[in-house]
C-alpha cells in the first residue's frame, strides 16, 4: 500500500456509530478516543512510515497501529494480550481499527521493531510544540526530578566491581607463578636454545598496585574487626594480555610436538608436565577473558551490574520491605515537568542525579533550540559542574543547595570561618572579603580539572 494511502484511510471521517441488524450502538461524544484522533491528524507519521516498505503484502495501518496502542495506555492498559481483547470487545477500540483485529504478534511487531525509541521521541515533541501553540506550556522552563525503579532482573545475580578486583589480584599471582614455572621448565630441560624460545616475562596491569594494597589492609581491619575499605579502583585490562598467555601455550604446544609429548584425556593416564601446564594457562586465560569482559559491560561509571540485565544497576532503593538497606537492580528514571506535562524522560544507570541534569538539559536544547530560561530541581542536583553549566548557558538555577537546611542554624551564622558571613567590599571594580579581624581576603585562581574557582586569600590591609 502506497504510503499517503494510510493517512486517507485512517483519518477519513468514518461513522461514530456501528449499525447492527437488530440495534445501534454508539458512545459519548467527549469520549477521549475523539480527542485522540483529533490531535494525531496533526502529526507527521514519515519516521514511523519510513519502517515500512511498499513492497510485499500489505499489513496493519501503522498509523491505526499506534492510536491503539496510545489509547490503550490512555486508559492504563499495557498488556499486549488485553490490547488484543479489547480489540475484539471494546467499542472505542473496535472503532479505532474499523472493525480489523490485529493479533498479538502484530503487536509486538510494531512495538518492538516499528516503534522506536526516535520516532516515538519524535512524535511526542511534535505534540509538545502543540501544546505550545495551545497556550499550555512555554518549553521555558523545567521542573525536574527523578526516582529509581527496580529492573526486571534477578535480585541475586550482582557482579561488582570490587569482588572482581580481589579475585584478579589472586588470578594474577597464579599467572605469575605459571611464568615461573613455564621458565624453569625452558632451563632444566634445554628448550630454550633447542626452540630457539626466550624468557617469558609477566604483564603488568596498571591500577593493580593500588588493589593490592587495600586487599593488604582488609586483612588487617578484618583481624582488628574495622570496617573494610572499598576496593572499587577502575582497572583495565588491554588485549595484549591474554595474547601473551596464548603465546606461551603455542610455545609449550611447539615443545610437545618436538619432543613426541602426546597429550593425553582419558582416565587413568598420567599428564605430562607440559600437558598440565598448558591446562593451567588456558584456565587462566579464560578466566581473565571473563574479567575483562565484565570489566567492558561495568565501564568506568558504576561498580556493579546484574548478570541478568547488563545495564542495570544495583542501588538501595526507598522502598525496603526488608529494612537491612538491601541492594536491588534499578534505573534511575528522570521526567522534567512542566505545568503537569511531561516533557522530558531519560533513563540513567547512575546511582545519584549529580550526572543526569546536563543530558536531560542538552536533549531539551537540542529539540527546542535555545528556549529554556529556567530550572527547578532539588538538592540532588546540585553540584559544581551542574551549576556552572547553567551559568553559562544563562538559564536561571533554582536548585536548593545541599547545606541549605544547616545554613540556616544559629551555629553555622555565627561562623567567622565562612566567607558567607564575612562583609564584601569593592576595590576597582574587583570584589574581595573582610574578615572578623578586619583583614582583606581576595581572591585568586587555582588549577583544577573543573574550571577555576575563586578561593580566599589573606592579605594585611594597607
Amino acid at each position: 500500500m502506497n504510503k499517503q494511502d494510510y493517512y486517507n484511510e485512517f483519518f477519513d471521517l468514518g461513522q461514530q456509530k456501528i449499525n447492527f441488524s437488530f440495534f445501534e450502538l454508539h458512545f459519548p461524544d467527549d469520549d477521549p478516543v475523539y480527542t485522540l484522533k483529533k490531535v494525531m491528524e496533526e502529526l507527521d507519521f514519515s519516521g514511523l512510515l519510513a519502517c515500512y516498505s511498499n513492497k510485499g503484502r500489505t499489513g496493519y495501518n501503522p498509523i491505526m497501529m499506534f492510536a491503539v496502542v496510545t489509547y490503550a495506555n490512555m486508559r492504563g492498559v499495557r498488556a499486549v494480550d488485553r490490547i488484543v481483547e479489547l480489540c475484539e470487545r471494546d467499542l472505542a477500540f473496535i472503532w479505532l481499527t474499523k472493525g480489523q483485529k490485529p493479533k498479538r504478534d502484530a503487536f509486538y511487531e510494531f512495538k518492538n521493531k516499528k516503534l522506536t525509541g526516535e520516532v516515538l521521541d519524535e512524535l511526542n515533541y511534535q505534540f509538545m510544540r502543540r501544546l505550545g501553540k495551545e497556550g499550555l506550556i512555554t518549553l521555558k522552563e523545567l521542573f525536574i526530578d527523578g526516582t529509581k525503579i527496580e529492573a526486571n532482573a534477578g535480585r541475586y545475580t550482582f557482579v561488582w566491581r570490587g569482588s572482581i578486583n580481589y579475585h584478579l589480584a589472586g588470578l594474577l599471582d597464579t599467572i605469575d607463578a605459571l611464568y615461573t614455572k613455564y621458565n624453569t621448565l625452558l632451563h632444566e630441560n634445554g628448550y630454550a636454545p633447542k626452540y630457539d624460545l626466550g624468557n617469558a616475562q609477566m604483564f603488568i596491569i596498571e591500577g593493580m598496585e593500588k588493589v593490592r594494597r587495600v586487599i593488604a589492609e582488609n586483612r588487617k581491619r578484618k583481624l582488628t574487626k574495622h570496617k573494610k575499605l572499598s576496593n572499587n579502583t577502575v582497572i583495565e585490562i588491554d588485549s595484549c594480555s591474554p595474547l601473551e598467555i596464548l603465546k606461551l601455550q603455542k610455545n609449550l604446544m611447539l615443545i610437545a610436538e618436538g619432543e613426541g609429548i602426546p597429550f593425553v584425556h582419558s582416565k587413568g593416564k598420567r599428564k605430562s608436565e607440559i600437558q598440565r601446564q598448558y591446562e593451567e594457562l588456558e584456565e587462566c586465560g579464560k578466566r581473565l577473558m571473563g574479567y575483562k569482559e565484565c570489566f567492558e559491560v561495568m565501564g568506568t561509571e558504576r561498580n556493579s551490574y546484574s548478570k541478568t540485565d547488563l545495564e542495570a544497576t544495583f542501588m538501595r532503593m526507598k522502598e525496603d520491605h526488608m529494612l537491612n538497606g538491601q541492594l536491588k537492580p534499578v534505573y534511575n528514571v528522570q521526567i522534567a515537568v512542566e505545568n503537569y506535562f511531561i516533557i522530558h524522560g531519560y533513563i540513567s544507570n547512575d546511582r545519584t542525579d549529580y550526572n543526569t541534569l546536563i543530558p536531560v538539559l542538552e536533549k531539551h536544547k537540542k529539540v527546542f533550540s535555545d528556549r529554556l530560561e529556567e530550572v527547578t530541581a532539588d538538592s540532588g542536583y546540585c553540584s559544581e559542574k551542574n551549576l556552572l553549566y547553567l551559568k553559562q548557558n544563562g538559564i536561571a538555577s533554582y536548585i536548593k543547595l545541599q547545606d541549605h537546611e544547616k545554613r540556616k542554624t544559629r551555629a553555622y551564622k555565627e561562623d567567622i570561618s565562612k566567607y558567607y558571613n564575612m562583609r564584601t567590599e569593592l576595590f576597582e571594580d574587583e570584589q574581595y572579603y573582610l574578615c572578623h579581624d578586619g583583614r582583606e581576603l581576595w581572591g585568586h585562581q587555582r588549577k583544577r580539572k573543573l574550571p577555576a574557582v575563586q578561593l580566599p586569600q589573606y592579605r594585611k590591609s594597607v
